[in-house]
């Protein structure tokens, strides 16, 4: 018979007989669950049993207390008492009570664990260890593997993981043991936000498969290379594959490397190998010269530039502008980047004479992006404008250095001495225009051709303009500074720049301090802290900005709670508006990963009062969403691009051309009235300037590379962030302060295609891929052409814009004012629906999306074609045929080395522009742009 009451128990726990409060406690216990309303009134009696030493049945004691404090909903305290009640707790135990206990007790845990990593020393209770050791032991015993290495990574647990995979490599397949490395390696890169326990855990698991011998997987030994950034394991790894006879699968890694890692990386693996005497295939592909050669003969065999457009907006917008001339060669720059095609250029000398001042710079450095990645003839394509040559304008010599920067950024260690070489002998004469111009040119250049490889030589030559604190070269020298550091945290570099913000007058190198210190910052999370708040708390709103970008890049990818809370705040506190807007596009970078939330958490910063919290909101969407054609980022920007501020409608409109790069009208039907608004943009003539600027570079972006790029922020092989992609952005976003590093986008552009090269020769061979898709799928989008119907637009009578405004002003009544109020409210409620329509969108099943492309036969594409990031699911390699790949081929892009199977029999091969050089000397006649003969220099 079931007790009603606990009443007679309780009586009995105020006794004086030690055995009939045991009794009362163990009767009790088997009712608590039932009535532990009554037995909670009682609680202080039952935790002083517990506190008496000398009571035997103290742990009982413990553990009813514990189990009220459950029903209470107190769970620290029902933890505590738990773990105080030992044995008595039966871990075992098939209740929710324990189960609770249990999810509670490994959550304290992790939070006592995290803030002993993160050196706010906590001690952490032994019973509380034991229970969650004891919970690794029950989940490895039920064989959840995964489920107890991942709690393992969150406790900090390296000891644990070390123990539960060597004991699956020793009991285990090497499939499945590969697997479960597999899952570390990504929970490590992904979910652990501690640099210090995750290099751990990296270096771990790179000990782990080395001692797996040959049944090791070199792929994953690889990613785990990359992450670590650290060339002495790279140098580790090409040894064992030399010792195993890996030779096919060391040229695919080299290639990957130069796709993901940092150029100090590169370089220091470089010069190893170099001594060594390594293959000189391995050596070649490891420079980075056959990559750049094999995207830069993809982009011109395949460019699908839309000229007619080009010409559209070259008669739209009026070249004695410097803003119209830079739009439209920043444009014309995205449309070629990589293709070495300089036709347009060419064709329109006259034109690009009309350049002026920086427009000229501008306009210059646009070669660097055409030209991006021709390492093998870079400096001679730019040999007409570098200094020596016989132009006379100082902006064309610094544009060309600058233009020289990016043709080899991530690849410059053989350009780099030129460029210190020209910046050094030149910065003794600091101070005189033509030189400062020269130097601002060649710290950009520097900078980029550094970029990532901390070299110390022109870090010091950097910093030597920089201390000469003057206004055109310091604030590009200091940049230069930060790509050259990229990532790397040295103290020495941060203090150089903090230190010297007190030593100059220019605000524009207060700001550019500022952002380099965001890049010395890159990845660095928590270890970024300190410098974080010294930036975000100084009274100097410059340096807060530059603290927005600190947060950006230090946390990009990460998804950090910390980051996006500390971003959000300044967004809405902080007293400048530059400042805000940093820390809304600071967004972007922070959530990269997280794209799918970015529309829902700025949505309503997309509604400010506030243009700059607005302007933002488009960049921080155009950032994370880049390449992805999100529909609810797109619902959000659309009324941005009607927004009653000009520069908020450019961000909205190059936000778009960001997140719809490469799409098609087919895989996309918003495609079309976005393209067709940007070009009634550019051709308005009573759209403001920035507006028009904004639509030019936009169809610039939309149509980059000869519709043959996207932006792609990851690398899918190793889950890491493209450095030279983010950063890429992170310095286009500051074209807002100075138009000439709109080019610095270029290095987001990622080439759309699968070249496969043979393993024995790096040469490309003709032959045919299959495509699962039905077969116009993923065609080009169509090009523009002028309607020959149009209308001729009728030419209004001339009225002063004085007096028009003045009308325009009279005109605005209080009651024009509460219509276009109505207007507004009317139409964001519209836009609200539209916005839950795309939404609801976003469900779609991704692999109903699959499905309606599927083809179950095939059409063939020719090796080194254009596949988009949405076909590449779809192409395949049909093992019996002649070319196979020597890694596994799950729809990655870049470059495949492939096994050929009949070496002995001929075949077509695809001639790169690198061989076209080598064979078809001489070099085609360099062309020179003309100085203006109308331009007077001393203007």
């Amino acid at each position: 018979m079931s007790l009603t009451t606990a009443a007679p128990l309780l009586a009995l726990l105020r006794e004086e007989d030690s055995s009939l409060k045991s009794y009362a406690l163990r009767s009790i216990d088997e009712v608590v669950d039932q009535l532990w309303p009554e037995v909670a009134n009682e609680i202080t009696d039952i935790e002083s049993l517990y506190d008496d030493a000398s009571f035997t049945d103290r742990k009982l004691a413990a553990l009813i207390a514990s189990k009220v404090y459950y029903n209470l909903g107190e769970y620290e305290s029902a933890v505590k008492f738990a773990l105080a009640a030992e044995e008595k707790f039966d871990i075992d135990e098939k209740s929710q009570y324990v189960e609770t206990i249990v999810s509670q007790s490994i959550q304290m845990y992790i939070k006592l664990a995290t803030e002993y990593y993160a050196k706010e020393y906590q001690k952490i209770d032994p019973k509380l260890t034991l229970i969650f050791e004891r919970m690794m032991i029950k989940c490895v015993l039920a064989s959840e593997f995964k489920l107890a290495l991942g709690i393992a990574a969150e406790g900090f647990r390296l000891d644990l993981i070390e123990n539960i995979l060597r004991k699956r490599i020793a009991e285990d397949s090497d499939v499945n043991s590969l697997k479960l490395v597999s899952y570390v390696l990504t929970t490590a890169t992904t979910n652990i936000s501690n640099t210090i326990f995750r290099t751990a855990i990296l270096k771990s698991l790179y000990q782990l498969l080395m001692s797996m011998g040959e049944s090791t997987d070199y792929f994953i030994i690889f990613k785990i290379v990359v992450n670590l950034n650290d060339a002495k394991y790279a140098i580790e790894l090409f040894e064992r594959l030399k010792d195993s006879g890996s030779t096919q699968t060391s040229y695919q890694i080299a290639f990957d490397l130069v796709s993901a890692a940092s150029q100090n990386l590169l370089d220091t693996l470089l010069e190893d190998l170099t001594k060594k005497n390594y293959d000189p295939i391995l050596l070649d592909i490891l420079t980075g010269r056959p990559t750049c050669d094999y995207y830069n003969t993809f982009l011109l065999n395949n460019k699908n530039i839309d000229t007619e457009l080009l010409n559209k907006c070259k008669a739209s917008l009026d070249g004695k502008f410097s803003l119209f001339h830079t739009a439209l060669s920043v444009a014309n720059g995205f449309m070629h980047a990589g293709t070495t095609d300089n036709s347009f250029i060419k064709a329109n000398l006259p034109w690009l004479g009309k350049a002026n001042n920086w427009a000229k710079f501008t306009a210059t450095a646009s070669l660097g992006v055409i030209h991006q990645g021709n390492l093998t003839e870079g400096k001679v394509v730019m040999k007409p404008y570098l200094p020596g040559s016989r132009t006379t304008s100082r902006f064309i010599k610094g544009g060309s250095l600058y233009a020289l920067g990016l043709i080899y950024a991530g690849f410059g260690k053989e350009i780099s001495s030129y460029l210190d070489n020209i910046v050094g002998d030149n910065a003794v004469n600091t101070g005189d225009e033509d030189i400062d111009v020269l130097i601002h040119g060649g710290s950009l250049g520097l900078g980029l051709a550094s970029m990532g490889s901390s070299d110390i030589d022109a870090y010091e030559r950097l910093r030597d303009v920089f201390y000469m604190d003057n206004a055109t070269a310091s604030g590009a020298a200091a940049l230069g500074m930060g790509l050259t550091m990229l990532g790397s945290g040295d103290n020495n570099v941060m203090n150089d720049l903090f230190n010297f913000k007190d030593d100059t007058d220019h605000g524009n190198v207060t700001r550019d301090i500022g952002i380099a210190l965001a890049l010395v910052n890159y990845g660095r999370q928590e270890l970024a802290d300190d410098q974080i708040e010294k930036l975000v708390s100084s009274d100097d709103p410059l340096l807060r900005y530059g603290g927005t970008f600190t947060i950006a890049l230090a946390y990009a990818g990460t998804g950090s709670n910390k980051a996006v809370k500390k971003l959000l705040h300044i967004a809405v506190s902080d007293s400048n508006d530059d400042v805000r807007r940093g820390a809304v596009i600071g967004l972007g970078f922070v959530l990269l990963r997280d794209y799918t939330t970015v529309p829902r958490i700025v949505q309503l910063l997309s509604k400010s009062h506030n243009a700059h919290v607005r302007c933002g909101t488009a960049f921080a969407l155009g950032i994370a969403c880049a390449g992805k054609a999100l529909p609810s980022a797109i619902s959000v920007l659309e009324p941005l691009t009607k927004d009653p501020v000009d520069f908020v409608r450019q961000a909205a409109m190059i936000a778009l051309s960001l997140i719809l790069i490469q799409q098609t009208e087919k895989l996309n039907p918003s495609v079309k009235a976005i393209n067709e608004n940007f070009l009634k943009v550019v051709t308005n003539k009573h759209q403001e300037g920035l507006a028009k600027f904004g639509a030019c570079v936009a169809q610039g972006i939309m149509n980059a590379g000869g519709r043959n790029v996207t932006i792609q922020l990851e690398n899918t092989e190793t889950g890491t962030l493209d450095a030279k992609a983010v950063v890429g952005l992170a310095m286009f976003s500051q074209f807002w302060y100075w138009f000439p590093l709109s080019h610095f986008l270029s290095l987001s552009f990622t080439p759309t295609a699968v070249i496969g090269v043979r393993g024995s020769d790096l040469n490309i061979p003709k032959f045919d891929l299959n495509c699962f898709a039905k077969e116009h799928a993923f065609d080009y989008p169509k090009m523009y052409k002028e309607s020959a119907n149009k209308e001729v637009e009728k030419v209004a009578t001339a009225v002063l814009s004085t007096t028009a405004r003045a009308k325009a002003r009279a005109k605005k009544t209080k009651k024009d004012k509460d219509e276009d109020k109505n207007r507004k409210t009317k139409k964001e409620s519209q836009e609200e629906k539209s916005r839950k329509e795309d939404e609801d969108e976003e469900t779609v099943d991704e692999e109903d999306v699959y499905k309606s492309k599927y083809s179950a036969k095939p059409y063939k594409i020719v090796n080194m074609s254009r596949v988009l990031p949405q076909q590449s699911r779809y192409i395949s390699f049909n093992k019996q045929e002649r070319f196979v790949p020597v890694r596994k081929f799950k729809g990655n892009m870049g470059i495949i080395v492939l096994e050929d199977k009949e070496p002995s029999e001929p075949i077509d091969l695809i001639e790169t522009v690198r061989q076209m050089k080598d064979v078809n000397a001489p070099l085609p006649t360099p062309f020179k742009v003309e100085d203006n003969v109308e331009y007077n220099e001393d203007a």
